[in-house]
């Protein structure tokens, strides 16, 4: 391990790792401010995914480039992916006329990314490191269980980035406010949004159960939405259908930017630990999220003045009953019904009327 924090002297050009889903990226936000603020000269290059070129194509941020990276197993894709060979051998050679000077892993443990990061051939390489990994120059140790801003801030700090936030920001576009405004045209009702989706169901609250809270939001003068990716839609739909109030299915009507507008103009969103809950908190955004209790401590906001959590303590499965914490079986059930709704409905309504 590493404890050396001394500044790389000669830094032009920084290389981030850090390929993969919305709420992933949005943790490294703050990490990528203090690489900025402490190497203000250096481009800081993304090797990322299609959609976060889309996404910051144009948009304020500590990001100067974005490459998005080839298929490449335990990256990018689960472990098994064999990739082009080619096409990835044709991607290092490039990354390595690039000639960075700072190779940073930010992308997990490192058991795939670590090698991944040392074929970059950058002068200096630094990241995290679970005990399969390869050694980085500069390294800590990859413990789940601490907050990912946080452990993302100790990673930079090894190449002397001091932070400058604990709170992820995503400037808001004018394009991304017109995208919204198509969608949800502005009146003078305040807007809440749903998010009942997660990638992991045992993540899922319940669609009953938001579609309580939409209707308590909803009595008391919101128009509430409820948003979703395609693959959600049936999911945002047994929302709106449940409900007894109008609401709005809004499931793959806006890409990230638009979903992005639509969170800035919203008072509340009551959603899962889930990206849009994220991407609600970096663009100013009141938030209520419903936790698994181990997410909680690694994903919820770290602040209390506009966010609320709901936390499930559930960790044995409630089918099979076997702990999940460390270990998963086999079923595809939600861990987040003990959770009750007057508890979330009221967090809601008290951010409601804050706001």
């Amino acid at each position: 391990m590493t404890t050396a924090a001394k500044l790389i002297p000669d830094v032009h050009k920084i290389a981030v790792l850090r390929a993969n889903a919305l709420g992933d990226f949005i943790f490294t936000l703050p990490a990528l401010d203090a690489l900025h603020h402490t190497y203000p000269e250096a481009e800081i290059v993304l090797l990322a995914k299609a959609w976060h070129s889309a996404f910051l194509q144009g948009r304020p941020s500590p990001v100067h480039r974005v490459v998005t990276i080839p298929t490449y197993g335990g990256v990018n894709a689960s472990p098994e992916t064999v990739g082009d060979p080619a096409e990835i051998e044709r991607f290092f050679m490039e990354m390595q006329q690039e000639r960075f000077d700072l190779a940073l892993q930010l992308h997990g443990g490192g058991r795939y990314s670590n090698r991944f990061v040392q074929r970059l051939k950058a002068r200096v390489t630094a990241g995290l490191k679970s005990p399969e990994a390869a050694p980085l120059d500069r390294w800590i140790p990859y413990m789940y269980f601490q907050h990912e801003i946080l452990r993302h801030l100790e990673t930079v700090a090894l190449v002397g980035a001091a932070s400058t936030t604990l709170v992820p920001r995503i400037a808001v576009t004018p394009e991304d406010l017109a995208e919204a405004a198509r969608v949800v045209p502005e009146n003078d009702q305040p807007l809440v949004v749903l998010h009942p989706g997660a990638n992991d169901i045992r993540r899922r609250w319940s669609p009953e159960n938001f579609a309580a809270v939409g209707d308590a939001l909803a009595a008391a003068g919101a128009h509430v939405v409820v948003t979703g990716s395609a693959e959600e839609y049936d999911l945002a739909e047994t929302v709106v259908q449940a409900m007894q109030k109008q609401a709005h299915n809004l499931s793959a009507k806006l890409s990230i930017g638009g979903l992005a507008g639509l969170l800035s103009r919203c008072r509340v969103l009551v959603s899962n630990d889930t990206g849009p809950a994220h991407l609600a908190e970096a663009v100013g955004a009141a938030t209520v999220g419903i936790y698994w209790c181990g997410n909680m401590i690694t994903c919820a906001p770290l602040t209390r003045t506009k966010h609320r959590q709901a936390i499930s303590w559930r960790t044995n499965c409630p089918i099979c009953g076997r702990d999940n914490m460390h270990t998963r079986c086999q079923h595809q059930v939600p861990f987040l019904d003990d959770v009750s709704i007057d508890e979330v409905r009221q967090a809601a309504l008290d951010l409601f009327a804050l706001s």
